[in-house]
Order: C-alpha cells, then structure tokens, then sequence
C-alpha cells in the first residue's frame, strides 16, 4: 500500500473517531450500556490454507448502548467493533481484530518458515441495510505487529426469522489482503525455502478469497444467544498460487462449529 493511500486510510478513520467527539464532551460515556462475553468452539483448518482441520476456539466480545438503536443484524464473522455512527440503515465506527500467533508448534507444516506474531488489527467498519431482511458491511483494517498489511472484508447476509427465537441467516463472502499481510503468511524466502522444503515465493496483493457462510441462531433468553454455524472459502489468485498452499495446503476451507454469547448490563455515571 503506498503512502498516499495508507495516510488516507488512517485520515478516514481519524474522521470517524472525531465524529463522536462532540458526544464524548457531553457525556458520551455516560448511560446504560451491554456486554457481550461468549466463545465459539469449530473445527476449522490448522492454519489460512491448511488442507487438515482441528478444534479451536475464539472469544465473543462486543461493547454497545442499551439504549441505543440495536442493530437488526451481527454475525460471528463480524470483529470487535463500536458504532460512532447509528441512522438505522446505515452504522459506522471502529473495529478491531485479535491476531493469534502463528510458528511451527502450530503445524509440523510451518517448520523453517517465519513465525508471526501475536498482534492485531485496527481500522473501521460500515453496514448498510438496504431493506429489513438484507444487510451488507465492509471492514477495512491496519495490521499491527503481526503483519503490516491492510485487509478488507466484505458480506452481504440475508436473514429472516423462522420464529420469534430462532433466526436463519447466510450470506456471501470477499477478503482483499495487501502484500504485506500476504508476505507474512504466504512468502517464501530462498532461505526459508531450504529450511523447509517449499519452493520459494514471493507473493503480491489482490483478491486473497471468496466464500460464502450460513448461522441458526437461538435466542435462549433476553440474555443468552446459541448458534451453529459454517463457512466455505476458496483462496484466490497469489494466495492460491503460494507454494506453502500449493505443496502442503489446499485452496478450500471450510469450518463448522457453535457458540454462545451471555450479554451483561451496567451503566456509566
């Protein structure tokens, strides 16, 4: 990513932060507000591109008002995010991704390869709903320590409720990664390459995969939400073409599982 477009990235970001300014200086803070703690346990490939699968599972974490407009929408794939911006078809704010460390203790496959680390990243989020059943959201994202790349997720869910307690919802999905998100997970250096039998590589940005994922979740109570869930992939152009996903892995991902999320109430003097 060049610089240009790098510093309008981070300026667009800064805008929506500061949006919420104005409210902070009166008592932004201030109010009944929800946590939601939960985890989901799947089965889903060892590493991005493995063609071998294993348990896992990733924490549930989202902050919001209670008073607030509620979004008529959330998915699992949605990442740690706040809303600064609420006009009900449209929300806009920050959002962030935990980024778990990846070495060879994570799969005999990595061996000789660089490690990455634990990290995360930073950036924004937009949904639109452009009728009551149908909504599409966008998140852009700045790596950080793990990677030094950008990613951009896009999806587009349908839901509908097939009773008052039981929502169905799927929906396709997109992922652009830059090359230094890709350098850090796909590239092979000559080194490397000798220290773990794969031949080298040196991949670009673009498209990294498209898929498409569906969730049943039940709403136990006020409080307590269950799901379960799937999702397909198929990693894309110099993704695909990476010899680590070319020689040991496999371009189809799929994953499966359930989760289950518990929202607590508080409020803020």
């Amino acid at each position: 990513m060049s610089l240009p477009v790098r510093a309008a990235f981070f300026l667009s970001i800064f805008s929506i932060v500061s949006s919420g300014s104005a409210e902070a200086q009166e008592g932004f803070w201030s109010g009944d507000w929800y946590l939601t703690l939960g985890g989901a346990g799947f089965v889903a490939p060892k590493f991005e591109g493995d063609n071998g699968r294993s348990l896992q599972f990733s924490p549930i974490i989202s902050l919001g008002r209670q008073n607030a407009k509620q979004a008529r929408f959330s998915s699992r794939n949605d990442n740690i995010s706040f809303a600064l911006i609420d006009q009900g078809s449209i929300r806009a704010g920050v959002a962030a991704k935990l980024i778990m460390p990846r070495d060879d203790d994570t799969s005999d496959d990595l061996k000789g390869l660089k490690n990455v680390k634990l990290g995360g990243e930073v950036g924004g989020f937009i949904d639109i709903y452009p009728t009551d059943w149908i909504r599409a959201r966008a998140e852009v994202r700045q790596g950080i320590r793990s990677h030094d790349g950008v990613v951009a997720d896009v999806s587009v869910d349908a839901f509908t409720d097939l009773q008052p307690d039981l929502r169905l919802s799927g929906g396709p999905r997109a992922t652009w990664a830059s090359n230094g998100y890709n350098d850090a997970y796909y590239k092979v250096t000559p080194s490397q390459s000798a220290a773990s039998g794969l031949s080298a590589y040196d991949p670009g940005g673009g498209l990294h995969s498209v898929g498409v994922g569906a969730a049943l979740t039940w709403k136990a109570t006020e409080k307590l939400e269950l799901t379960s869930f799937a999702e397909y992939k198929r990693l894309t152009g110099d993704v695909a073409d990476s010899s680590l996903v070319r020689e040991r892995g496999s371009k189809n991902q799929l994953m499966f599982g359930v989760s289950a999320s518990y929202k607590f109430g508080f409020s803020l003097p």
